[in-house]
């Protein structure tokens, strides 16, 4: 399944568990050449009651995550088809917490997540020409937003691989999301992901923590849509919260089922 490029190989959990699987049956799995190719691996299954579903998330390396926002729309699309809970409200369990989402026309979804804490700057990091501001926002994980020129420029791999281990971050490291805006004031962005460990073509929770990234700073205001490498646009909207952080806020974006079949 894809969720704006954000890709993953998909399991019904009835079926297969993460306790079948090893780091490195994942990292064979999600090998791009040689394996099916993807971002993750994601468990899907039922969830504690009649209505809910579970999801368990692997980044490509076999490690666990607690959450990742692209995953949970796809997985919210995928609960529905097979019926494990109703397309139209869908309590998802995952291991950040309990979210609410639904199915939507058109391939999409939409997922109610948790309560945001404003997003903070990070003491000791410093930032490389063509960066202006930079601020972390823990969205189920940590998610570093970096404001740039034009993310077209910038060498993703080298600084997104620098900034992902600084010692500023230690010891968890961080997605790194540089965003900007183009001529028109849309967003765009462009992710290096923890557990990949290289750039991926979406980024579901650091599109909300960018959207509140670019409220606090003043340049825009939720709701907001930001373009991801792949074209895609993620939805994000929140309400600013008196004590300072952000409620209500809600996820929207592709949920895709691109093929089926078995692993052998």
């Amino acid at each position: 399944m894809t969720g704006s490029g954000n890709d993953f190989v998909m399991l019904d959990a009835r079926v297969s568990t993460p306790a079948d699987w090893t780091p490195q049956d994942m990292q064979a799995v999600c090998a791009r050449g040689t394996g099916i190719g993807a971002d993750g691996v994601v468990f899907v299954g039922p969830g504690s009651h009649a209505g809910a579903a579970r999801m368990v998330y692997y980044n490509a390396d076999g490690s666990h995550a607690a959450m990742c926002g692209n995953a949970a729309l796809c997985s919210t699309t995928l609960a529905a088809h097979l019926s494990i809970g109703p397309a139209d409200g869908i309590e998802l369990e995952t291991d950040a917490g309990i979210y609410r989402s639904r199915s939507l026309e058109g391939d999409r979804a939409e997922l109610h997540l948790a309560p945001v804490e404003a997003p903070a700057a990070v003491r000791g990091l410093a930032l490389a020409a063509g960066e202006r501001q930079a601020v972390l926002s823990r969205v189920g994980v940590p998610h570093l937003i970096v404001l740039v020129d034009d993310v077209d420029r910038v060498a993703l791999m080298e600084r997104g691989r620098a900034l992902r281990f600084d010692p500023a971050l230690a010891p968890e490291g961080a997605n790194v999301n540089f965003i900007s805006a183009d001529s028109s004031g849309s967003w765009r962005m462009r992710t290096y992901e923890r557990g990949v460990e290289a750039e991926t073509l979406a980024c579901g929770t650091g599109a909300v923590g960018a959207g509140c990234a670019i409220q606090e700073w003043g340049l825009g205001r939720l709701p907001i849509n930001i373009q991801s490498r792949s074209g895609r646009i993620l939805g994000v909207r929140a309400t600013k919260a008196q004590r300072g952080g952000y409620d209500d806020v809600w996820l929207a974006g592709e949920g895709r089922m691109v093929f089926r079949g078995v692993i052998t």
